[in-house]
């Protein structure tokens, strides 16, 4: 047997399957879902119902629903570089303040709201319709195909790009029976259709390209739900305290449009310990090599109490609440005292870190329970900067050395005055609004100021008070989230891959194979191969199932040929020697070597 023929065209894999379906009737065509093209002439007239036709078509093509998937990526990128609102309001506000000129145009833009703007909005909607527009008669379409069967053979099957033939001494009967039976065997949908046996392969293209566009719409449904019912909120706790999943006990809370706040999951917990190791010589010194939080939680309100850690992208899941560890900090404890020595104020403060190894800034504030020298009530307030190592005096400005607290240093400056906690306005509980506040002066230096090792006290002029820096706690902040749908838009992208990659390498192909009795009373079988693209994997599979089916039918012996005057013929010339041109050398015999065994 022989290969006789593969079409060695290389132009674009569309333009080679219109002219393949073209030549080729119902065999050559229905290889895919898609839209069918319509020509200018078959257009309707361009009236109101004309353009709204042309703008739906146009709408849910393939084309438009990938212009749109682009767009929604690319609106994306602002809300992942900008500070957004529903994210963090203080960096939006930082922001807000570093770059005056361009928070004009940001704002009329929705940059700082990116994913409820209108635009990104409507990117979303068109988006939805779209593929919902392109799926359903793509669905409708692809069922049809799976309940019909084949089209037969076109008549000359040498108009293929995959194309074999050679001559046998079997049967037409069995070759067609053993052509049916090695294709069913290699899941080929194949039946017999006159003189022929047709067969189709690849139908999960069309169903992983389905797959895809419905799980993107199952992403979409599931990010557009999320939105709807999420909450989100942050709280800063320090060792020792606790937090209750209800609305008064968050620092920060956002929610959907449609969220419940009665739905809040009912649970508890109590940071009992916060640990964090970090590494201490070489090029990675600093970096953190424990970072988790001990922590005691009950589940409603008369769960039995379990410790459990939380870390880092390992959160504490309850009801479907999540709480994530976020940051960690420290909060010196500090002890403030009257002028009589009655302590007025003792707590734990926390305070902000600003660098890698942790130097931090905050504030105390003392606003009840304190009288000067005279008795006069008076609210006292501590700009803080703490260094959990301090390199020492003399050592360079005074910025931690390394995130362990190995040497702690409180540094403070101090006011009296007026702090505002009931001006009607929100305080940042890390910073003094000093409008109302005065420095103590520390005689002739100038305003009060002072470091302080653990243990060490700080006393205020005339004895008015003293404020002793008693240790050291760490604080956790966590974020507790509910976002519904979120195994909905996992399930969508796994999904869309797996349909990305079924459309992407499974082929969808048609085997004819054609048995006919020729002239000369020898069977002549052909073989032909269309695929939707141009593929070389094609050929390979024809020639493959071609040896698979000689083996049952195998080639005719030649007849012995004689001369013109009955002697055998001169073993010197072509025509004497083995393999020279015969049935199994088609191309050098004949253009088309089967088309004399056509009926």
């Amino acid at each position: 047997m022989s290969k006789t023929k593969t079409d060695a065209s290389n132009e674009h894999e569309e333009k080679g399957h219109d002219e393949n379906a073209s030549g080729l009737g119902a065999a050559g065509s229905r290889l895919s879902t898609a839209p069918r093209e319509e020509s200018a002439a078959a257009l309707p007239a361009m009236g109101a119902i004309g353009w709204a036709r042309w703008f739906w078509r146009q709408l849910t093509s393939m084309r438009v629903a990938l212009i749109l998937l682009f767009l929604l990526s690319l609106g994306a990128v602002p809300g992942s570089l900008i500070p957004q609102n529903s994210v963090d309001e203080l960096k939006v506000q930082a922001f807000k303040e570093a770059h005056t000129t361009l928070t004009p145009i940001y704002e009329k833009l929705q940059f700082f709201d990116v994913y409820s703007s209108v635009w990104f909005s409507a990117i979303y909607i068109l988006l939805f319709v779209s593929l919902i527009g392109c799926i359903v008669p793509r669905t409708g379409q692809f069922i049809g195909q799976l309940r019909s069967r084949p089209p037969g053979a076109p008549k000359r099957l040498t108009r293929l790009p995959a194309y074999t033939t050679w001559r046998t001494e079997a049967e037409p009967e069995q070759v067609r029976e053993a052509a049916l039976a090695t294709l069913r065997g290699r899941r080929f949908r194949a039946h017999v259709v006159g003189d022929a046996v047709a067969a189709e392969k690849g139908y999960l293209r069309e169903a992983g390209n389905l797959l895809f566009h419905v799980s993107l719409i199952v992403m979409l449904v599931a990010f557009g739900y999320g939105q709807l019912f999420k909450s989100e909120g942050a709280k800063l706790i320090v060792e020792g305290d606790g937090f209750s999943n209800t609305l008064t006990q968050y620092d920060d809370f956002k929610s959907g449009s449609l969220f419940d706040y009665d739905g809040l999951a009912p649970f508890s917990f109590k940071l009992d310990d916060f640990v964090g190791t970090y590494e201490r010589s070489g090029p990675q010194k600093g970096t953190a090599r424990t970072f988790e939080a001990r922590v005691t939680y009950e589940k409603g309100a008369y769960g039995k109490p379990r410790k459990t850690v939380i870390r880092v992208n390992e959160p504490l899941v309850v009801d479907g609440t999540k709480v994530y560890l976020n940051a960690h900090g420290y909060a010196p404890v500090v002890s403030v005292k009257d002028a009589s020595g009655k302590e007025v104020y003792r707590n734990a403060v926390p305070l902000l870190p600003i660098d890698n190894n942790v130097t931090s800034t905050g504030a105390v504030k003392v606003l009840d329970g304190y009288r000067d020298k005279s008795g006069k009530k008076t609210q006292l307030g501590f700009q803080a900067f703490f260094v959990p190592t301090f390199a020492g005096d003399g050592k360079g400005t005074m910025f931690s050395q390394f995130p362990a607290a190995d040497m702690p240093v409180l540094a403070l400056n101090a006011y009296h005055g007026y702090l505002g906690p009931d001006s009607g306005l929100a305080q940042n509980v890390y910073q003094l609004d000093k409008k109302k506040m005065k420095p103590f002066k520390d005689g002739e230096n100038g305003d009060l100021k002072q470091r302080l090792a653990v243990g060490d006290t700080m006393k205020l002029p005339d004895g008015a008070a003293s404020i002793t820096f008693v240790g050291v706690e760490e604080w956790a902040s966590f974020q507790i989230s509910e976002q519904p749908a979120s195994g909905w838009a996992l399930g969508g992208s796994a999904a869309a891959i797996a349909g990305l990659a079924a459309s992407l390498f499974i082929q969808r192909r048609r085997v004819w194979v054609r048995a006919v009795r020729g002239a000369d009373g020898v069977t002549v079988v052909e073989m032909g191969g269309l695929g939707r693209s141009e593929s070389a994997r094609l050929p390979e599979e024809l020639a493959d199932l071609a040896l698979t089916l000689h083996d049952r039918a195998p080639t005719a012996p030649d007849p012995a040929p004689t001369g013109s005057d009955g002697d055998a013929p001169d073993p010197d010339t072509d025509e004497g020697r083995p393999g020279g041109p015969g049935p199994d050398s088609a191309e050098e015999s004949s253009e088309e070597p089967a088309e004399g065994a056509e009926k």
